[in-house]
């Protein structure tokens, strides 16, 4: 992997390259196709990269939280995160792995699925729903996981992000998808996107990175990277230039 933007290095540290801000951030971490789409056959993995997948484990090592939606936990199969080799350092001071967060309306997850029963005690997995959520299928995740209300019939994403806050969780890292990408969009919560380009164009009807309202969110480029064709960007806030 090489850095092409803002200056030329070969093999670039990647840890460094997508430290948090020292105060932490919301940080989008997605892949998409050179012409937007999210997706191949409904799954991200057909436009991943061994760079992408280093790119991936290296986001998860530095954040305090893996943050995604109901719909990509179902789709993408997600268990617990697992601590990984070389992320001794980056976790210094916290716990070996990030816990999942799940944002989910009506709790319409496998509640007795890898996620919530494979999980370590320091990173039991966090449920965000609504009030509106059955009321048994809360006190069924309460079992294996920490059930957090934001909101009545929706889930209210600016109280979502300050209780995971309020827990020390400030380096949150949202893996999607692109509905729940729009919505943090919208709610102006997104401080920074890191972007897989892949080289191939795929048509079809798969959503962009963000699949929602509309917003506007400007950005500022803070670097480029490049392996075999694939571009690693990050975006941050305009505000934090």
């Amino acid at each position: 992997m090489r850095r092409i933007h803002p200056y030329a290095e070969d093999d670039p540290d990647l840890a460094a390259c997508y430290a948090y801000p020292p105060e932490g951030c919301l940080r989008v971490n997605m892949v998409a196709s050179a012409d937007g789409a999210a997706w191949l056959e409904g799954r991200s993995a057909g436009l991943s990269s061994p760079g992408d997948r280093r790119v991936f484990h290296v986001l998860r090592g530095l954040a305090d939280v893996v943050l995604a939606g109901a719909a990509t936990v179902r789709t993408e199969g997600y268990g617990p995160s697992k601590p990984r080799e070389g992320w001794h350092a980056l976790r210094a001071g916290r716990p070996h792995a990030p816990s999942i967060a799940v944002i989910t309306r009506r709790l319409d997850l496998d509640l007795g699925g890898p996620l919530f029963t494979e999980t370590e005690p320091y990173q039991r997995t966090i449920v965000i729903t609504t009030r509106a959520a059955p009321r048994e299928r809360r006190e069924e995740a309460a079992k294996n996981a920490e059930v957090l209300v934001a909101g009545e019939d929706l889930v209210d994403l600016t109280v979502a992000v300050r209780l995971l806050r309020d827990r020390g969780l400030g380096r949150i890292l949202c893996e999607g998808g692109p509905r729940l990408n729009a919505e943090l969009a919208a709610a102006g919560l997104i401080d920074e996107l890191a972007l897989t380009v892949s080289p191939l164009l795929a048509g079809g009807d798969a959503a962009r990175v963000l699949n929602g309202v509309a917003s506007r969110t400007p950005l500022a480029l803070a670097h480029v990277l490049e392996e075999d064709g694939v571009l690693f960007i990050r975006y941050v806030g305009e505000e934090a230039r």
